[in-house]
């Protein structure tokens, strides 16, 4: 008999599963079919559905896509982006609370890419990454698969406040051991909790990190996901934070992982950027250099009509005032969902994650897949995760939002 059980390289983890997500999404749809849809809650998806369950567009988005010419669509675009694209890029980030400094951007395949440029670029193989105890389980997916390990501080203390002491204690150890390390912090919106530092938190988060980067043998590189920011509330008071980012010591450096998914509700261009922001023009322009090496290495060139797209959109203020109209009704539809079920949550007694905005809410449970096998008695799916279970407010019509937090809190498992 053959004995050869696997061909791959040893470093390669064979244990695979299909995505949670996408299989409970298949399951889902699938009861939907048998029972009619009215009778299912579909909360596993991670894209904004509307009243009828129908994937969410900006229309004036879609329009601009279709006027463009056959080879916006067919050509290849520069390996580290346009240059309109990545200009663009950097203002839909920082809108005016632009930062102080030198500020470089290379275009990847959404924010994923983004994150996994980072990980490989600003840690060293075996390094582990930091990221709060609530993520998206792909982070734990991104740094094993380019062989780092993911560490976790808390991200909340006894009041339900973002926990500064585990987040300084976890980056002191870390650093104690390594000589360079990646914080890879999702706000405002979080997936999956919906929380958001506040200006005040992340003024505590900068500080402390400067004073640790006061010794110049560490490498220290704030990784920051905004991909909901744009459902997070007014422009005044999301990127306000961003200000902070001025003045860095060398050796601590910004990039921020930005993604036309949501933005603009194109999850599938894959249009990403990894946006750079230092003190020191030198190491922004090593950034660049590095990540466009990496985009040669990897996937090589990315999605020019989503580089247009967004470039289009940003260098036209009636076409970008049209989109910011359009979004804005979606993001008040999430509050609105939100608002419903957080409500009911209360009244129920059913324990939630502080959320403050976003796609998603989150239930601390012990036994998160257990209890999340008994919801789907009730046909309702949700996506159990480590230490809770993650309900997409973004998936779930307003008339079928009343009633889901005691239908939940009747089967859960403490």
């Amino acid at each position: 008999m053959d004995s050869i059980v696997s061909m791959v390289a040893r470093h390669v983890n064979t244990v695979r599963a299909e995505d949670k997500i996408f299989a409970l999404n298949r399951e889902a749809g699938s009861a939907a079919l048998q029972l009619g849809k009215e009778k299912v809650v579909n909360a596993t998806v991670g894209s904004i559905l509307d009243e009828d369950e129908k994937l969410a567009v900006l229309p004036t988005v879609l329009r601009t896509l279709r006027n463009f010419p056959d080879s916006e669509f067919a050509a290849y675009a520069p390996i580290s982006g346009t240059t309109d694209y990545l200009e663009s890029a950097i203002q839909a980030t920082f809108k005016e609370y632009r930062p102080e400094g030198y500020i470089k951007a290379v275009a990847t395949p959404g924010g994923t890419g983004a994150l996994r440029h980072t990980i490989w670029n600003y840690s060293d193989i075996g390094d582990a990454i930091l990221t709060s105890d609530w993520f998206w389980g792909p982070y734990k997916t991104l740094a094993e698969e380019n062989l780092r390990k993911i560490n976790f501080f808390s991200l909340f203390d006894n009041e339900k406040k973002f926990n500064l002491n585990s987040f300084e204690m976890k980056v002191s150890e870390l650093l104690d051991r390594q000589g360079s390390l990646v914080v890879l912090l999702n706000s405002p919106a979080q997936n999956p909790t919906g929380y958001a530092l506040s200006d005040d938190e992340w003024e505590q988060v900068i500080l402390f990190l400067k004073r640790a980067a006061a010794d110049k043998s560490k490498r220290i590189t704030l990784l920051c996901d905004i991909a909901y920011i744009d459902y997070a509330g007014k422009t005044s008071d999301t990127r306000k934070f961003m200000k902070l980012f001025s003045g860095m010591p060398s050796n601590l450096i910004i990039i921020v992982a930005f993604s036309i998914s949501k933005s603009l509700t194109m999850y599938g261009l894959r249009t990403g950027a990894a946006i750079c922001v230092s003190s020191n023009k030198a190491i922004a322009q090593e950034f660049s250099d590095v990540l466009e090496a990496s985009n040669r290495g990897t996937w090589s060139n990315g999605t020019r009509c989503g580089m247009k797209l967004l470039s289009e959109v940003m260098n036209d203020k009636e076409l970008l005032s049209k989109v910011d109209e359009e979004r804005e009704e979606l993001r008040q539809l999430l509050e609105k969902r939100a608002e419903t079920f957080l409500e009911e949550a209360k009244s129920v007694k059913l324990d939630t994650c502080p959320y403050k905005s976003g796609f998603f809410i989150t239930i601390p449970v012990i036994q998160p897949e257990e209890s999340c096998e008994l919801m789907k008695k009730d046909n309702i799916f949700a996506v159990p995760i480590s230490k809770g279970i993650r309900f997409a407010i973004c998936s779930v019509p307003l008339n079928k939002m009343k009633g889901i937090a005691g239908r939940i809190k009747k089967v859960l498992i403490y």
